[in-house]
């Protein structure tokens, strides 16, 4: 069997478009399409209905009808319908460990961006052993807007962290989509840099040219196995996390990194991959590395 890229799905237009953002990727890298839907058959249901079988019947029906659309869309792609009787944590973590990348449908709030996550969507990102990709509806569907401004990926760089899974996923996520790559590092400037009217233009530049060679010595590389594609990299005097959701106006796709193993008192995310899944303005893939 091809390697799968399984959908969270329950019936919502946000786990549809991740859905429809699943297919075309699995289309692109010759996966399989897995289309997961997870209920609890202990739930309560109506009264006077069977709970299972009530249960049952609507949780096909989200697989089938998904089904239906995406194979008219890609009738070659290799479409699996998998209904588990899991909570949908357990069955998506689960679901993780067997599968290229988990996708998953996002809704934003308001105008500025803000994703909504709630705690099955956040666990899965922060505890998945593969990339989890997180989709939002309306960017998916709709023409650019005008904070949305590109159609690329990008891909936001700690230099002292290894980066090898994070950069072979954003060069061949650039690579399928035939699209450029931006790579950013976002530098915090010394207390010590910093004047009254500004930061010391000299130290700035001496900070920006070291972390420039630094993040050209990561790149060359991937830039010589992927010479197809066109590489943007960006040095910015700024955290790291505002210098990611910058960027994230310039692309389509944000690739963000995630440590395996963090401290038992750390937060789940660190601040960049925290920023990224609830402000970015595109959708987000929140790769594991280490």
């Amino acid at each position: 069997m091809k390697p799968a890229l399984t959908v969270g799905l329950d019936g919502s237009p946000e786990s549809l478009a991740a859905a429809r953002w699943g297919a075309a990727e699995a289309d692109r890298h010759g996966f399989t399409l897995r289309l997961l839907h997870a209920w609890d058959p202990l739930s309560p249901g109506p009264r006077g209905i069977s709970t299972e079988t009530d249960q049952h019947y609507w949780a096909e029906r989200i697989l089938h009808d998904a089904h239906v659309e995406l194979h008219k869309r890609y009738p070659t792609l290799p479409i699996v319908e998998d209904l588990v009787a899991n909570d949908a944590r357990s069955a998506l973590l689960k679901a993780a460990a067997v599968s290229q990348m988990i996708v998953l449908g996002s809704r934003g709030l308001g105008a500025a961006g803000s994703y909504f996550l709630g705690d099955i969507s956040m666990d899965v990102v922060s505890r998945a052993e593969r990339p989890v990709v997180l989709v939002r509806a309306s960017l998916e569907n709709d023409p650019p807007s005008p904070v949305h401004k590109g159609n690329g990926v990008v891909v936001g760089l700690h230099l002292r962290d290894p980066c090898g899974e994070l950069l072979e996923f954003a060069f061949s996520a650039a690579a399928a989509r035939g699209r450029s790559l931006r790579a950013v590092h976002g530098h915090v400037v010394p207390v010590q840099a910093r004047m009254p009217w500004g930061v010391d233009p000299e130290v700035a530049e001496e900070i920006t040219d070291k972390a420039q060679k630094k993040l050209h010595k990561k790149l060359r590389p991937w830039r010589k196995r992927f010479r197809g594609v066109r590489v943007i990299d960006v040095v910015t005097l700024d955290s790291p996390a505002r210098a990611v959701l910058h960027a994230s106006e310039k692309g389509k796709l944000l690739v963000v990194g995630r440590r395996r193993h963090r401290g038992a008192l750390a937060p789940r995310l660190g601040p960049v991959a925290h920023a990224a899944v609830h402000h970015a303005a595109c959708s987000i893939a929140v790769v594991p590395y280490g």
